[in-house]
């Protein structure tokens, strides 16, 4: 079983231990391997989890099965805290619940029932009637009438329906549009799934399941996301699920073949309303990881907004109904001239009107600005899901909180570039089709695509397509396809204006590529930022499947600014999260990352497994990045323990060299340590045309890390007096940058040229300066490094690892594993937690017993105690 299918599997059997075993025991061996989701009925797949249950449910009166139904209804699959509601509506007494609370099923809390754990509660609801169930689901949906409960009556509404119904299917789509907003993307899904079974039009089906399954993935549950894309075809919902799961460069070319699909239509998914006829949130740019409020496409350089559906009102089934396309502008003054805040009407060649009240549900006075008021039903909030004060900034007052952009994901005042379906004259206006806000989603994951593989050709590629389409392209796609090029300037340019471009409201796809570009430009510092940020945003916005994403980018940041604990553990985190939503792409890189933290802290073994790990999964699904980045680790852990040789044959292929070659983003790793490597084996011919490259790049990009860097580069290839000189230069830059792990590395090679200078003194205090940081990075082969020099100077050095102390005998992941182990932790319990398996662990215990001397997890405990 693949390490995230053994993630999901837990978190799917509510982290009960026994259960995950009984589930994993029924999986094919596809869905093993992860190709495949996990079932979709858990229950019905494992029905002996709830052997035990049912009697025990079963054997109360009654009185008490009603309301632990009650209870189970009102908690699962959505909270909607109306369970004292629902009892108080339905005169019902909870003293019956003593009977539960006797049998230790349930007990009663003031907030509601708290179950014994997620299979009771399963039970409960299960071992009811049919009929029992549906009254239940109405009783919940007549008490929740509150602010915000909209979506939650729809659920239980259609939880307790019979049979089709168009009326209610409709309910459901405004409802999951609400949820939406909110940032309840789980809810949502499941609205909408629910509305595909109810839908009485066998044609809704497929579009219905195509914007559930972008909710799924929006709410980190992956699989449950490719089994909806499976009945569903929506354009580039594919190519966003192989980017993060299966072959990054099949979703590559199947992202573009959406692009192109989608603007030759000039309709369909890249075009299509939303749940409830909100523009520009298809479940293609859901699943783009669009955020609820300002549109990423737009924040990325997009063209104006989306084009409007060709498609009829989802509410009321009018073609062209404006609730379904791009909203009017509201004041585009610079276009037209007119005040901010004033519709021009000219466009819509109607007069502003005062709203037939008794059809729209608002109140009088509301203009119907969009001038067509022949949308019976469309203002009706509760329809809508919508708060009634919430200004629409389309104009059109008949559909209050249409337009609220929290909703549509588009940002109020936003020009509207092309003209929308309400204004049926609109092509005799002479204005251009602005090209779907989806279509540059859809560019910004194929940039990501080709980020991940590392072949930039791709991003080439991508520039040309988006241009001949009239997308403007993130920065990040133009930047690479310029530094493919060797017009290192203008990607210089290109990385600066993206990284600098933080997409407003704080949308999470505009930050992730600004902190790739800031890494890129070796501004770390920012690029920390920015990542910090889109995971922040993500989480705010209900988007957890986003989080982990940002924090891949982040781990690089932190680390090399000194920060390698909460960088590990912030890493270690995100490694859960991606594995827990399905995203087994996305672990890799982090296993790669991890790699890297291992090897700069000496921890061998880990860095070998967490690199194999890495590397096999990367060559099977054509990722490059973690490929490369888990080679690396590799590289430096030869190279810190004194394999030289073996470094440099490592790094050569990472630091190929001139415009083309290598993966960019970790030949900023490799070519300094590449050019070490070699010059110790001393074969130099391949690392001076590498370093050529790189400095180049360096004196362009103005990092001054980078400069940094290349002058200690220069200093390794120089001879005598003349390499020391080089290496002040990188000291006086390292100052200026933020890479404190490199300017350590610096002072070392320096205080080793000093040394065979003959310039004891200055030597002594750069050893003792790059000692000390090394110490405090927890990077040992580096610290032996340098207490070498020192006592090649001869100067009595106190050697750590010769210390009696725990962490002077182990390393730091037998010293991790040594102290859960002492806590009582079980060897499944460690492996959790660190995202390793259970045989690993076990493999750590027993390197910990060797090394002290001990046989037995009692003696472990007396150990640490004192250390405690």
């Amino acid at each position: 079983m693949s390490e995230g299918v053994r993630v999901r599997v837990l978190c799917a059997a509510h982290g009960d231990p026994l259960a995950a075993a009984e589930l994993a025991a029924v999986l094919g061996e596809r869905q093993r391997a992860g190709l495949e989701p996990l079932p979709a009925d858990l229950v019905g797949a494992v029905p002996g989890l709830l052997r035990s249950r049912r009697p025990e449910v079963r054997s109360l009166a009654p009185a008490t099965r009603r309301l632990l139904l009650i209870a189970a209804a009102d908690q699962h699959p959505y909270a909607t805290r109306a369970y004292q509601r629902a009892v108080a509506a339905a005169r019902l007494d909870t003293g019956p619940l003593d009977d539960a609370e006797a049998a230790g099923l349930a007990r009663t809390t003031s907030a509601g029932v708290v179950f014994r754990d997620p299979w009771t509660r399963i039970a409960a609801y299960e071992t009811a009637s049919a009929v029992d169930r549906r009254e239940t689901h109405r009783l919940l949906a007549r008490v929740l009438r509150g602010e915000g409960e909209a979506p939650r009556r729809s659920w239980h509404r259609a939880a307790a329906a019979l049979g089709p119904s168009r009326r209610l299917a409709a309910d459901l789509r405004a409802s999951a549009h609400e949820a939406r907003a909110g940032g309840e993307h789980a809810l949502a899904c499941g609205l909408l799934e629910r509305a595909a079974a109810l839908t009485p039009d066998p044609r809704e089906r497929p579009r219905l399941l195509a914007r559930a399954a972008a909710d799924a993935w929006r709410s980190g549950d992956g699989d449950r996301a490719r089994r909806l894309a499976a009945h569903g075809d929506v354009d580039g919902m594919s190519g966003v699920l192989a980017l993060r799961a299966e072959n990054a460069t099949e979703a590559f070319d199947a992202l573009l073949a959406a692009v192109e699909r989608g603007a030759g239509a000039g309709k369909g998914t890249l075009g299509a309303p939303d749940a409830a006829g909100a523009p520009g949130a298809s479940g293609a740019s859901s699943a783009l990881g669009a955020s609820g409020g300002p549109s990423a496409a737009s924040a990325l350089g997009a063209p104006g907004a989306l084009s409007a559906s060709d498609g009829p009102c989802d509410p009321c089934g009018q073609s062209g109904c404006v609730v379904a396309g791009t909203p009017p502008v509201v004041g585009a003054a610079g276009a037209r001239g007119v005040r901010p805040g004033v519709l021009d009407t000219a466009v819509h060649g109607a007069r502003p009107r005062v709203l037939d009240t008794a059809a729209h549900g608002v109140r009088p006075g509301v203009r119907d600005t969009a001038g067509h008021g022949a949308c019976p039903g469309v203002a009706d909030p509760v329809a809508h899901g919508a708060r009634p004060a919430v200004r629409d900034t389309a104009g059109h007052g008949a559909c209050p909180g249409v337009a609220e952009t929290a909703a549509h994901g588009a940002r109020p005042a936003v020009p509207d570039a092309a003209p929308h379906r309400a204004c049926p004259g609109a092509a005799s206006h002479g204005v251009r089709p602005a090209v779907p806000d989806a279509a540059a989603h859809l560019v910004a994951r194929a940039t990501e695509a080709a980020i991940y593989t590392g072949d930039l050709r791709r991003c080439r590629e991508a520039t040309v397509i988006a241009a001949r389409l009239g997308i403007a392209v993130p920065g990040t796609l133009g930047g690479l396809a310029a530094a493919f090029e060797g017009r290192y300037e203008d990607a210089r340019d290109l990385l600066r204006a993206a990284a600098g471009h933080r997409g407003p409201g704080g949308d999470p796809t505009s930050l992730i590529h600004s902190s790739i570009a800031a890494l890129l430009l070796g501004d770390h510092t920012r690029a920390a930022s920015s990542a910090v940020r889109a995971a922040a945003s993500a989480r705010a916005l209900g988007e957890p499947a986003t989080v982990p994403q940002a924090m891949e980018f982040r781990a690089y940041a932190e680390f090399w600014t000194g920060r390698p604990r909460s960088a590990g553990a912030a890493t270690l985190e995100a490694l859960r999260q991606a594995y827990a939503t399905g995203q087994d792409n996305g672990a890799c890189h982090l296993q790669a990352a991890l790699a890297m933290f291992a090897a700069v802290t000496g921890d061998e073994e880990l860095c070998r497994t967490r690199a194999g790990l890495a590397r096999a999964h990367a060559l099977e699904h054509g990722l490059g990045l973690p490929a490369a980045l888990a080679l690396w680790a590799l590289a430096f852990l030869d190279l810190g323990t004194g394999r030289y040789a073996a470094a440099a044959s490592r790094l050569r292929a990472l630091a190929g060299f001139g415009p083309g070659h290598g993966h960019r983003a970790v030949r900023h790793l490799a070519i300094p340590h590449y050019v070490e490597a070699a010059v110790r084996t001393g074969d130099t011919r391949v690392a001076r045309r590498a370093h050529a490259d790189y400095d180049r790049w360096a004196r362009v990009v103005r990092s001054a890390d980078d400069l940094a860097l290349s002058a200690r580069c220069r200093a390794l290839l120089a001879t005598g007096p003349e390499a020391a000189d080089h290496y002040r230069t990188a000291l006086d830059l390292h100052a200026g940058g933020t890479r404190d792990f490199e300017r350590a590395r610096t002072e070392l090679l320096f205080g080793g040229a000093l040394r065979r200078l003959r310039r004891r003194t200055e030597a002594r205090d750069r050893l003792h300066s790059a000692l000390e940081a090394f110490e405090y990075f927890g990077a040992p082969h580096c610290a032996a490094e340098a207490r070498a020099e020192l006592r090649a100077l001869g100067v009595t050095v106190r050697s750590s690892a010769g210390s009696p102390g725990m962490a002077g005998l182990l390393t730091a992941q037998q010293l991790t594993v040594a102290r859960m182990a002492a806590e009582g932790a079980t060897n499944r319990e460690i492996a959790a937690r660190l995202v390793l398996s259970p045989r690993t662990i076990d493999h750590h215990l027993r390197g910990v017993f060797t090394r002290l001397g001990i046989r037995s997890r009692i003696e472990l405990v007396r150990l640490l105690t004192p250390e405690a």
